[in-house]
């Protein structure tokens, strides 16, 4: 059972709880009314009296209980008892009403309404295992993501962790799914659930639906790899691969595999980033948009296909659509982007 169902459980089992409570409340009054009452007055005036002394309305006495040394001290028990009880009943209820279905419909609404006002995000498809990393790592580097599962139990797995994210249960090979995530408008989808035709699938769709973004798609199985690229992705990625090819990494290069987890482990949010100048740059020298600073470190420059250019030099020429590979922050990458935007 989800998270979410045994919340929703619980509300209910506190909901019954509380009403039985009220119930009884309402069944001690009657009887004790009749007892002080006598036979003079019926079932429903006693009833009637309890009532309406718990819901404070405050109308006279329908029982005369005035005779009777303990009849208004029994008075004042039901109150304050039948009073406490209905309110735990009306918060309960509130409760229920917000855990309840319709309360859900109108969260989904909602989200709907701020995903379609979304552009330039990423899709997770899939928020399994791979999935959380991919978003976790999207969160901790400033990118909004959208995210995108039918096992509402993975979703509220990742949300346990970040509670803000926009997220929409369903299956993302279907193009209504897509489009409700904003492919239209994102920037790229990770392709990224656990079964290979999925993701060929979710590649082949989103690339129908948005030509110009970039898909990266998770392949299991080596055979599968060139299938997934004809039908649309961009790049596959490989865990078992991948997998072994860092288990040889720490082997017999440990201290390069320290570095690169250090750097993603700092408190600072250390990445590796590419930075693409865009088109209608004017030409200009590196140190004009790469002031002493200890925002960010220009680590390569590259011209189209051309070789990298390591360490570059202050007077390097940037040109329109050179690519630099920086070390930096989330916070450094927004400034050297609005750095160049600048002197565009």
């Amino acid at each position: 059972m989800s998270t979410g169902e045994l919340k929703r459980s619980q509300v209910v089992r506190n909901l019954l709880f509380a009403l039985l409570a009220l119930l009884l409340v309402l069944l001690i009054g009657t009887l004790g009314y009749r007892l002080l009452g006598s036979v003079k007055y019926s079932w429903v005036d006693c009833f009637y009296m309890t009532f309406i002394t718990i819901s404070s309305i405050g109308f006279s006495e329908v029982v005369d209980v005035s005779h009777y040394e303990y009849g208004r001290l029994f008075t004042v028990f039901i109150g304050i008892t039948g009073i406490g009880m209905m309110g735990y009943v009306l918060s309960t209820f509130t409760a229920f009403m917000l855990e309840s279905d319709l309360n859900i419909e109108w969260r989904r609404g909602k989200m709907r309404q701020k995903i379609a006002k979304m552009e330039g995000h990423y899709i997770v498809c899939g928020v399994g295992r791979v999935g959380s990393n991919v978003v976790s790592e999207l969160t901790m580097t400033g990118r909004h993501c959208v995210l995108v599962d039918e096992n509402l139990q993975h979703i509220e797995n990742c949300l346990d962790n970040h509670s803000e994210l926009l997220y929409l249960q369903g299956d993302a090979t279907d193009n209504d799914i897509l489009l409700a995530a904003g492919v239209k408008k994102a920037r790229g989808v990770f392709a990224v659930a656990q079964d290979d035709s999925q993701n060929l699938v979710i590649s082949l769709s989103a690339k129908q639906l948005n030509p110009n973004l970039r898909v990266v798609a998770r392949c299991h199985e080596v055979k599968n790899v060139e299938k997934t690229l004809r039908a649309g992705a961009d790049e596959i990625v490989s865990p078992d691969f991948t997998g072994g090819l860092r288990l040889v990494s720490a082997m017999v290069r440990p201290q390069v595999v320290s570095f690169l987890d250090d750097m993603l482990k700092s408190e600072d949010n250390l990445r590796m980033e590419e930075i693409a100048i865009p088109l209608g740059f004017d030409s200009k020298r590196l140190s004009v948009i790469n002031p002493a600073s200890r925002d960010f470190v220009v680590l390569a420059i590259r011209h189209q296909q051309d070789n990298w250019v390591f360490n570059p030099h202050a007077e390097h020429t940037l040109h329109a659509g050179d690519v630099m590979m920086v070390m930096t922050t989330p916070e450094g990458r927004s400034r050297l982007e609005q750095l160049i935007q600048g002197v565009a």
